[in-house]
């Protein structure tokens, strides 16, 4: 009996015990028909503790261990990112569909081996892009397909923060660990969202550059994951700006850092310019209200118009939109393609910056 029909709940198994498993973990448990089964991670403490808060039976150190089940319909990824490719291929190998925590993976290269092994398993591969989830995305997007901003030409995104180091001296700022600094972490965020605005174009050459000012002497660390460890670890950026160049003329201008000289916070957001108007989704700490402006013409006279717009459902929406492909039984049409042009783009945006020049975006 085939999935779609839904003899029995999809069982599901989340490996990662730190934000993103937990949040997925959360979020299945909201769905109907769907159970969680199965937790691994190496934190015994906090592995028994979350299995034990959301009713999970089954628990491994091990996340091999997890995968070699032979009875899990989905298997969650919401672990550190070197761990995204190993762990994906051998969920999709082993027979699940797997939801996988962004970005997709260190480089394209391990990207397109995932991709590759969900086109070879016959499973869906979905990745958590959950801030395109928003609710001021959600109601700019829909204005934007009513044709209310005529031809996007000029986009900006960017996602800056003042002290927002995530982890001085952890993996987050090992460059062979993480892949690199916020340009993978929050820019591909930011990366998605505005591709997704704009409707989806192709990313022709990018022009991009690193800096690395304040993490290596020790400086921009959350305050909140404690203290400095140790400085001389940190080997990634901590801001990055890039130039990109789409295709029919557009241009998007990129922007991300952990840590900067700017005002206190966490700032993150788009603007866009179009031929008829434009708009704004400007987010400071993270708040769902106000958030949103469209900017347009009203008799000849400028005029600001602020939506309504709600919250959103974040990653709960990313969840049920997979466990809904997962039902769906087209599942050739959901193995992560979008999450590897945007690992393609990120890759030549570093290579641009350590390179010094334009370089073009791989094709798809």
């Amino acid at each position: 009996m085939s999935l779609s029909q839904e003899p029995t709940p999809l069982r599901v198994g989340v490996v990662g015990l730190g934000f993103a498993g937990s949040t997925h973990l959360a979020a299945y448990q909201q769905i109907p028909g769907v159970e969680v089964v199965a937790l691994a991670g190496l934190e015994t403490e906090r592995l028994h503790q979350l299995a034990d808060s959301h009713g999970v039976e089954h628990r491994y150190e091990r996340w091999e261990d997890l995968v070699a089940r032979d009875d899990l319909d989905i298997v969650s990824v919401g672990t550190p990112t070197y761990l995204h490719e190993p762990v994906t291929v051998a969920a999709l190998s082993s027979g699940a569909h797997v939801l996988c925590e962004k970005p997709l993976a260190r480089t394209a290269e391990e990207g397109k081996r995932m991709v590759d092994a969900a086109v070879a398993a016959g499973r869906v591969l979905h990745i958590a892009f959950n801030h395109r989830r928003r609710g001021d995305v959600d109601v700019l997007k829909h204005q934007i397909d009513a044709g209310a901003l005529g031809r996007i030409y000029y986009a900006k995104a960017h996602w800056r923060r003042r002290n927002g180091i995530p982890g001085m001296g952890s993996w987050f700022t090992d460059a062979e660990m993480a892949g690199g600094g916020p340009l993978i972490d929050l820019g591909v965020h930011m990366l998605d969202m505005a591709l997704f605005l704009l409707g989806e174009p192709r990313v022709l050459s990018v022009s991009a550059s690193t800096f690395a000012e304040l993490g290596p002497r020790g400086l921009g660390g959350r305050v909140d994951v404690g203290k400095t460890q140790v400085a001389a670890a940190y080997g990634v950026e901590d801001l990055a700006t890039a130039f990109l160049r789409l295709e029919g003329g557009a241009t998007l201008l990129l922007e991300t850092s952990w840590a900067s000289y700017r005002r206190p916070g966490d700032n993150f957001g788009v603007e866009l310019f179009g031929s008829d108007g434009g708009a704004v989704v400007d987010v400071e700490n993270y708040t769902h209200s106000d958030t949103l402006r469209i900017y347009t013409d009203v008799a000849g006279v400028p005029a600001e118009v602020r939506p309504a717009v709600t919250k959103g459902e974040g990653h709960l929406a990313v969840v049920r939109e997979f466990v809904d492909a997962v039902r769906g039984g087209d599942w050739s049409a959901h193995v992560g393609r979008d999450a590897l042009t945007r690992a393609r783009i990120i890759d030549a945006c570093y290579r641009s910056a350590l390179e010094g020049r334009e370089v073009a975006v791989e094709a798809d």
